[in-house]
């Protein structure tokens, strides 16, 4: 698809973006205002916006990749997942308090972070070049976002595909703990978690949820990169999707996330600003 969007419109929009997550305050949902906005624009602003970001100093340690699950996909009408940037100031260990007014309406998503050994690129990336690709695999709770209205003030309706898109594929932030392991020491797909919230579970779900197996999400990344010259680089770290629904966070709240052989970690939201 053609881009609708002029450099100048990707920009202006890039900036109110990054205005909204400051101020914690959305914008208007951008299809109220762009209705022939395209995929091609949505990705067009979000590397604008993650530009900026590099200008001021930020680094970029990763990649998400979201929407991997049947019925999300299904929800907003896609047939492929879509991916975001995580930079050096959006990750987070075990036992730390989040500040909680780092965020406008936040949500937890429980996922497995891939650490990669080697480089991936090509058009012909596999599940299994993943795998001899990974250093080693290790829980993660990825923290999304919306620096766009998921629900418009006016209409009601809730936001789209590329409206998250736009929004860094709304990543906000990456807790990381647990134990890691190497990718041939266990059968990925059936990697499970349990997330408790103030003691009581929440979440269950097994990594299989995630494209049928969690490094498929990464063969479909490097291979989406690799029409651009791009690829994913040795240690970096890659969110390989969802297994659970999104959960929202309340400040205060105090999560564990139990994800059996993997190990165990837990953090809280601090009040908010």
């Amino acid at each position: 698809m053609a881009r609708t969007l002029d450099e100048a419109a990707v920009q202006r929009i890039a900036a109110e973006l990054e205005a909204a997550e400051q101020a914690r305050r959305p914008r208007r949902q951008l299809r109220r205002e762009f209705p022939d906005l395209d995929i091609d624009d949505s990705y067009a602003i979000q590397a604008a916006w993650m530009a900026h970001k590099a200008k001021a100093g930020r680094r970029v340690l990763g990649r998400k990749i979201g929407l991997t699950s049947r019925a999300m996909q299904q929800a907003f009408d896609i047939s492929e997942p879509d991916y975001g940037t995580l930079l050096d100031d959006m990750f987070f260990g075990d036992g730390e308090v989040i500040p909680g007014d780092r965020f406008i309406v936040p949500m937890v998503e429980v996922e497995l972070a891939f650490v990669l050994g080697a480089p991936l690129s090509g058009e012909t990336v596999s599940i299994t070049d993943v795998l001899r690709a990974t250093e080693y695999v290790q829980p993660a709770i990825e923290i999304i976002d919306a620096r766009t209205e998921r629900v418009d003030a006016e209409t009601g309706q809730r936001r789209g595909v590329l409206d998250t898109i736009a929004d860094n594929a709304a990543s906000a932030g990456v807790v990381l703990g647990g134990r890691p392991v190497r990718p041939e020491g266990i059968d990925l797909r059936w990697a499970g978690a349990v997330l408790y919230r103030n003691g009581v579970i929440e979440e269950t779900g097994l990594a299989a949820g995630v494209l049928g197996h969690p490094a498929a999400g990464i063969a479909w990344l490097a291979r989406r990169f690799a029409r651009h010259g791009v690829a994913l680089e040795a240690g970096q770290v890659i969110l390989a999707g969802s297994f659970t629904r999104a959960l929202a966070v309340t400040p205060g709240d105090v999560f564990h996330a139990d994800y059996g052989r993997l190990g165990s970690f837990g953090f809280s939201f601090g009040a908010g600003g």
